[in-house]
């Protein structure tokens, strides 16, 4: 599947009651919701000895993806620029690939 085919499909399920600001709203918020229940599921897993629950965690990332399509929708935006945006930042940054000595050395870009 491609990732704006993904984006069109995931917001035939977008509430349509809701405007523009709350589009995002809803987005940002859900975003950080979902993140939470990825970190708890590593958490338990890392810190309290359960076994990582590849299925669950699946169905986690699934729901973060939902609300970055949510939120790419609501500032009118598709999913595919989002990536090459950041693939093109993530090779500007480090040329070479990750290095720890890179990552030091960058200069600092602030919210980048």
């Amino acid at each position: 599947m491609e990732v704006n085919q993904y984006q069109e499909l995931a917001m035939k399920t977008l509430n349509p009651s809701l405007d523009q600001k709350d589009i995002l709203i809803n987005a940002v918020m859900g975003l950080c919701g979902e993140a939470g229940e990825a970190i708890d599921l590593v958490k338990k897993h890392l810190y309290q000895g359960h076994k990582l629950d590849i299925h669950q965690f699946t169905k986690e990332l699934g729901d973060v993806a939902w609300y970055l399509a949510e939120a790419c929708t609501a500032v009118g935006i598709r999913l595919e620029d989002v990536f090459r945006k950041n693939i093109e930042k993530l090779k500007q940054r480090f040329p070479e690939g990750f290095s720890e000595t890179a990552s030091m050395e960058r200069k600092d870009e602030g919210n980048e």
